[in-house]
């Protein structure tokens, strides 16, 4: 199923940012940095700088700050086919610390983890992606009826020549490509494949051979289709460059293409910014009243599904019911918008009928068939939990956009002024042991800590003062945060 589509460009020098809409609702988000270009589909000339064979894997440097990690399953030398049966070998048989290869990113660095690696080398062209070291003719898997799939394979063997090298996956585009669209591209892939050969005898160890497509060309290439009536540009240089990559490789982005000339920000006027700051928020509003509550950590994502003040059910089951299917809806609207991945954990409300649960699961699936992304969704487990899994290859919103609180830690709570308070109180009564000669004891925090020692907490301040035989003064301070303190003997 296909909808209306959209496409903003917003470009500054700083980054370029795209938002994706779907019946006019804001559906993706993607943004890239001029100080952290996107790097999925690069390929580099790296140094493998340590093996390991327990985890059968190996760290390579490629220039980037954080070696980079490659696994034997992404090594195509440690699987190996002699006749009909395949020979998994070990990394350590392959690859040896120092060693030169040539590698091409397929996920960005996430969190604390470095790019991940392949030595399987894909270029990806408008209907079809090269496999220069393949030799199969795979389709994709968005296309799901055989039929179809076996059209595309036999029509494609037949315009390759018979002496071809390398392999290629058909794109969903290529189903409504004309012969000489497909002959074009792969002629295309084949010269970027002997430019990419050419480089890489010439570049030094740690050094980028090919680079992708910028930000706005990929999302020509790949999201652009028939069902996209307008691609907006704020920038008059972006946009003729697109203009010309358009009527060179995609030829149906030239006519929905044009340059926003508007007076307020392109993403100003379509309510963009809002968005965005409604996909960082923690909790997402339904329209029934309704509310889902979102918890990002490094290993899964929570999903939280509550009934908040809708009460319009014929009871409470309805109710439910009710809230649950608008749930499923949001719930795949926020992981594309968000751009979650790995594993995800949603809590809808508990449901007693199977029936109803069934069409909850069902309205589930049906909601995430949109996305581009390839998801998994699994039926209710015993606790009445759902998972799902969404392919991650870059930093989501929140870790792209945000960082962790410097206050609470990324705690995402705060201790109360009380517990600081108390807090002060039993460290000066430990430095009042400890530093026997100090005549006097300043205490440096907030000012909501402060007023609270000087009103609700006095009388037990003033207590501990005569405990220790020695006067507290206070001095509230601006700079500090709540759960700050410094404590200073005179």
């Amino acid at each position: 199923m296909s909808l209306a589509q959209e496409v903003l460009i917003n470009v500054t020098p700083q980054e370029t940012r795209v938002a994706i809409l779907e019946q006019g609702v804001v559906q993706e988000l993607h943004i890239e940095r001029a100080s952290s270009l996107g790097i999925v589909g690069n390929i580099y000339r790296g140094t493998v700088v340590r093996v390991l064979p327990g985890m059968q894997s190996a760290f390579v440097e490629i220039g980037l700050p954080r070696a980079a990690f490659l696994h034997a399953a992404d090594i195509m030398e440690c699987r190996t086919e002699e006749g009909d049966i395949r020979i998994d070998r070990p990394i350590q048989e392959v690859l040896h610390e120092g060693q030169s290869i040539i590698v091409q990113v397929i996920k960005e660095a996430i969190g604390t983890k470095g790019a991940r690696l392949t030595t399987e080398i894909s270029i990806a062209g408008r209907f079809l992606v090269y496999l220069p070291y393949q030799k199969h003719i795979g389709v994709s898997q968005r296309i799901d009826i055989e039929e179809e799939r076996e059209f595309l394979r036999n029509r494609l063997l037949g315009l390759l020549p018979e002496t071809r090298e390398g392999g290629y996956i058909i794109r969903t585009m290529s189903e409504n490509a004309t012969d000489e669209e497909l002959l074009a591209d792969i002629e295309y892939l084949r010269k970027v494949w002997s430019k990419i050969q050419a480089e890489s005898t010439k570049v030094d160890e740690r050094s980028l051979i090919f680079y992708d497509l910028s930000l706005p060309r990929r999302i020509l290439r790949d999201v652009v289709c028939k069902e996209t009536t307008s691609i907006r540009v704020d920038s008059r240089e972006m946009f003729e460059r697109l203009k010309e990559f358009a009527e060179l490789y995609v030829s149906h982005a030239v006519k929905p293409l044009s340059h926003y000339k508007g007076e307020r920000s392109l993403f100003e006027f379509y309510d963009i910014e809002n968005e965005i700051e409604k996909a960082l928020a923690r909790k997402v509003e339904l329209k029934s009243g309704g509310y889902l509550i979102f918890d990002q950590t490094e290993a899964l994502t929570t999903v939280d599904v509550n009934t908040g003040s809708f009460v319009s059910g014929k009871n409470l089951s309805d109710t439910i019911f009710k809230t649950n299917l608008e749930a499923a809806q949001a719930i795949a609207r926020q992981l594309r918008l968000r751009n979650l991945g790995g594993i995800i954990i949603v809590d809808f409300i508990d449901m007693d009928e199977d029936a109803q649960r069934e069409a909850v699961l069902e309205e589930l699936r049906k909601a995430v068939t949109l996305d581009r992304a390839r998801i998994n969704v699994n039926g209710f487990s015993a606790l009445g939990l759902v998972e799902l899994t969404r392919k991650r290859t870059r930093e989501s919103l929140a870790h792209l956009l945000c960082e962790t609180c410097k206050v609470c830690q990324g705690r995402g709570e705060l201790k109360t002024a009380q517990t600081i308070c108390y807090e002060i109180m039993r460290e000066l009564l430990r430095e009042s042991k400890q530093f026997k000669n100090a005549n006097e004891f300043k205490i440096l925090a907030s000012p909501e800590v402060i007023n609270m020692l000087n009103d609700e907490e006095s009388q037990s301040l003033a207590s501990l003062s005569d405990f220790i035989k020695r006067p507290v003064s206070l001095h509230p301070d601006t700079q500090y945060g709540r759960e700050a303190f410094d404590i200073v003997w005179m």
